[in-house]
């Protein structure tokens, strides 16, 4: 795996919060915390493999607050790729197909989404050695969650057994359940050429930190992110400072 293209698509609009991607966490705009950690990647990883970091936007004041931050934003994204009902695959394979006709055709793609702007430092640089390392066509970031699920129903039913209800500390990884949190996939190029999805063949999971599990919908999430964010990043305040 020589070359690997990290994708953050983000658009100017949202339903839930208006111009999320833009709002102020933590001293920045909410798209410039991903933009950090994936270059902070691409430092780890220069040895290793060329990671090039691109915002696929249709917003020009994030692809300004983009290109300030360090991200190649070397087009804006059509219109009828930034609508409410896009989803993220042909983003994708648009800044795929932009990247080989320049000469740099990406073996893997990191996904990163910019509303789950909590991610440990080292993790997308880990995430891209591991997906090497285990030969998967495509892998997903995780949290852990304990399996006492439930599924509603007429008659409710339990996803483990009550009659032997197991300890907390007698959880395994095999007995532990999974919740894909949407903050990153790792994939290979071929995946999305075949299936035009961001997971297909060969799936391995990427188990991250449970305060890496934040996903911003609602506006207390904010609150929730930044103290995260700010206890994550210490370096990047100065003391005293509102930054």
């Amino acid at each position: 795996m020589k070359n690997v293209l990290c994708v953050i698509p983000v658009r100017g609009g949202s339903k839930g919060i208006p111009r999320k991607n833009l709002r102020p966490i933590a001293g920045r705009p909410l798209v410039e915390w991903t933009v950090l950690q994936a270059l902070e990647a691409q430092a780890d990883l220069a040895e290793d493999v060329r990671f090039r970091v691109v915002v696929s936007t249709d917003d020009r004041e994030l692809a300004d607050i983009a290109a300030a931050a360090g991200a190649e934003v070397p087009f804006l994204r059509p219109a009828e790729l930034a609508e409410d009902t896009t989803a993220t695959e042909p983003v994708v394979e648009h800044a795929m197909a932009h990247y080989r006709h320049h000469g740099f055709p990406p073996d893997a793609v990191v996904l990163l989404q910019a509303t789950s702007p909590l991610r440990l430092p080292g993790t997308i640089a880990r995430a891209v050695r591991e997906f090497e390392r285990c030969g998967a066509d495509s892998m997903v970031g995780v949290i852990p969650q304990g399996p006492f699920i439930w599924a509603a129903g007429e008659t409710p039913r339990a996803e483990y057994d009550v009659m032997n209800r197991p300890r907390r500390q007698e959880l395994t990884r095999e007995t532990y359940r999974y919740r894909e949190n949407g903050s990153l996939y790792v994939t290979s190029a071929d995946i999305y050429d075949q299936l035009h999805n961001r997971l297909g063949g060969t799936i391995e999971l990427f188990i991250m930190d449970d305060v890496e599990g934040v996903d911003i919908d609602t506006p207390i999430d904010f609150a929730v992110a930044e103290a995260q964010l700010r206890a994550t990043y210490p370096h990047h305040f100065s003391e005293g400072s509102d930054q």
